[in-house]
């Protein structure tokens, strides 16, 4: 065996800091340009919710009005303009906010909130352009999304991802943005690495401090990158050491595979794009009984019971029943699955008063019943699976193994659907024309300005 001479964020380092001169492959620039379009949909979606103003109003001392060249970057929902921290901070939050970002399934870990939201404002106050964007998304998603993926699934038991693993891939973003070098890159991520943190106690109950985590590792993997490129040094064995990141967070971290394909097969390539605006552990049972629903046309008021079985993950996280609040309602396996059968589609109309309130839905819901399957336990995370029962009035009993989730890299959505969940997200919000604007300035092949496009959604 083949002793390592080097750390593994020194290895990360020397990624990062080549790949930041490196023009990508054309298939990996097109995942990233889907990466940022989706990323773009869900800050906006979360840009008006309720939570989203109570953020900006904590942070009204750090917004100004423009003109303001010292508070150059843009926040999702308002005209004011905030300060690069600031901004990393705030976007990074309301990209989670809504539910509908993206995940690395491996990794149990949505790389968009805390990796895309640092580099996007840090390219708009340094006019940095789209191209380069890119290559710092990816950039943070090779490194972010194998770390994820090694510590699972013990990480998962008690962290949220997101906040965890996250600094790395906003730490990595930034360092590729301002070009730091191998080992400014390393104590970038080393630094990040010691304020990493997010507790799944967190998102429980009906609190707001889940996005956070995006957030927070948003602007910490930013500062921390800033830091290493003004000088300051990180520990570079912080994944590896015996009091480090992996002995801390998780039982028996994988370090041997963390660099296997790096720079050579892209993750990103691979992500799961949330095609239900809700927590992605809830997919594969809605997929499942849409599934059933159409194969046998299925009135939800033929329906006398629904059994679920689901992994453990799925079946703790999303325990809520009888939902009073949309952030329940986004967390309940049973009340998403009544729903979809119900209204045809979980998105935001699922998760509007109208909806909680619907009683075809809450009768459906009382008929439907949770329990672990140890087999889809077994296989997560990397397959999200369930198998569902639909058993009729009159006694038939319909039945189905659903093996992965619509979005999922082995069944993707096509451009074309992504495309349509970007229009459903951000047109009620920032009108047909600039949302036409965006995705075109986001997917086509001309090089824009990343003050650009965040201008074509900025409230004016």
């Amino acid at each position: 065996m083949t002793m390592r001479t080097t750390t593994l964020l020194q290895s990360y380092g020397h990624y990062a800091s080549s790949q930041a001169q490196q023009a990508l492959p054309v298939g990996v620039q097109h995942h990233a340009k889907r990466a940022l379009l989706d990323w773009m949909g869900a800050l906006i979606a979360g840009s008006d919710l309720p939570a989203a103003d109570l953020l900006r109003k904590a942070y009204a001392d750090e917004l100004v009005d423009e003109p303001a060249l010292h508070a150059p970057c843009s926040i999702a929902g308002t005209a004011s303009k905030a300060k690069l921290r600031a901004a990393a901070f705030l976007n990074g939050t309301l990209s989670h906010l809504a539910e509908y970002d993206d995940i690395y399934r491996d990794g149990a870990y949505h790389p968009a909130s805390p990796t895309i939201s640092p580099a996007f404002a840090l390219a708009e106050a340094r006019g940095i352009g789209r191209d380069a964007l890119l290559r710092a998304i990816v950039t943070g998603y090779e490194v972010s999304t194998r770390i994820a993926t090694v510590i699972q699934p013990s990480h998962y038991k008690y962290f949220h991802t997101t906040g965890t693993a996250g600094v790395f891939g906003a730490a990595a973003a930034c360092s590729a943005l301002v070009q730091a070098n191998a080992g400014m890159a390393c104590h970038a991520m080393a630094t990040a690495g010691t304020f990493a943190s997010g507790l799944q106690q967190a998102f429980r109950s009906d609190a707001m401090t889940k996005p956070m985590h995006g957030g927070h590792a948003a602007e910490v993997g930013l500062s921390a990158a800033l830091a290493a490129a003004a000088g300051m040094t990180g520990t570079p064995d912080l994944l590896e050491g015996e009091a480090g990141f992996g002995a801390a967070m998780s039982d028996g971290a994988r370090w041997d595979e963390a660099l296997i394909g790096l720079g050579v097969d892209f993750n990103i390539t691979r992500m799961t794009f949330k095609n239900h605006g809700c927590c992605g552990h809830t997919f594969p049972a809605i997929d499942g009984a849409a599934a059933l629903q159409a194969l046998h046309n299925i009135p939800p008021e033929s329906i006398k019971a629904i059994r679920i079985g689901a992994y453990k993950a799925g079946v703790d996280v999303c325990a809520y029943r009888h939902p009073k609040s949309s952030f329940e309602a986004k967390f309940s396996l049973s009340y998403t699955v009544a729903a979809r059968l119900v209204l045809g589609r979980v998105r935001e109309q699922a998760f509007m008063p109208a909806a909680l309130n619907n009683q075809k839905i809450h009768a459906l819901e009382e008929k439907i019943s949770v329990s672990e399957d140890v087999a889809c336990t077994e296989n997560f995370p990397k397959n999200r699976s369930c198998h569902i029962e639909i058993e009729l009035l009159n006694g038939e009993i319909f039945s189905r193994h659903q093996a992965t989730r619509h979005g999922d890299p082995d069944d993707p959505l096509t451009d074309e659907e992504l495309l349509d969940k970007f229009m459903e997200l951000t047109v009620p919000r920032i009108g047909q024309a600039n949302a036409d604007r965006l995705s075109q300035a986001i997917l086509g092949d001309v090089d824009v300005s990343v003050a650009k496009l965040a201008h074509c959604w900025r409230v004016t």
